[in-house]
């Protein structure tokens, strides 16, 4: 009987076949000696051909910029909302909802109804507010219902001022969805935008409600 050859690896088989585990066993190597100080330095080489070209981050980072400035922005036009809606409370005083029941057709700029009176604390007087400012101010109750006179009324006068400029004037209604502002200084400069709120002179409604 023939003795069974022996099977021998080549030195270039052996050298194709075992470098995995010695580059495993190099690797465990600098690990041990370098206390893993060099682990991360060896990871990030190797995953370097993944990783974005220069375009592919620029724009990536371009995205996270927009995101982060998209998401600043809600959250400042939330927190004006909060403060508005806070500075109306505070000047106003304890607020009481109100629905709006009717409006003259005749005098759709003039007053509406809402649906609450005297037995729900609504006094004839009363400031009429919205989340955008000032309404209105109660004139007659009812026991169930309360009428309100327009800022638009053309009977209406209220005296206001524009913070920019801390100028005063009065905001006389129309009749019409445009009120007008007239100041008393004839010589004031006021421009598109500026906010305009009730003056902390009047007497009649509370200050620096926007109008």
């Amino acid at each position: 009987m023939q003795a069974g050859r022996g099977f021998r690896l080549s030195p270039q088989r052996l050298l194709l076949t075992g470098w995995p585990w010695m580059l495993l066993a190099l690797l465990l190597l600098a690990v041990r000696l370098s206390k893993g100080a060099g682990l991360s330095d060896l990871y990030a080489l190797a995953s370097r051909p993944f990783w974005p070209g220069t375009a592919q981050a620029e724009w990536l980072r371009a995205a996270q910029r927009l995101d982060q400035q998209s998401r600043l922005q809600s959250l400042e036009a939330d927190n004006q909302r909060l403060r508005r809606l806070l500075g109306l409370q505070q000047a106003a005083g304890p607020l009481l909802a109100a629905p709006v029941i009717a409006r003259p057709a005749s005098g759709w700029w003039q007053q509406l109804l809402l649906g609450k009176g005297a037995w729900q604390g609504v006094s004839s007087g009363a400031v009429v507010t919205a989340p955008g400012g000032l309404l209105g101010r109660v004139v007659t109750v009812t026991p169930s219902t309360a009428t309100v006179q327009l800022l638009t009324d053309p009977g209406s006068r209220v005296g206001v001022w524009v913070a920019r400029t801390g100028e005063h004037g009065l905001l006389l209604g129309t009749g019409t969805a445009r009120p007008v502002l007239r100041l008393l200084d004839r010589d004031a400069r006021v421009r598109p935008g500026d906010l305009v709120t009730t003056s902390p002179a009047s007497t009649l409604v509370p200050p620096n409600l926007t109008v």
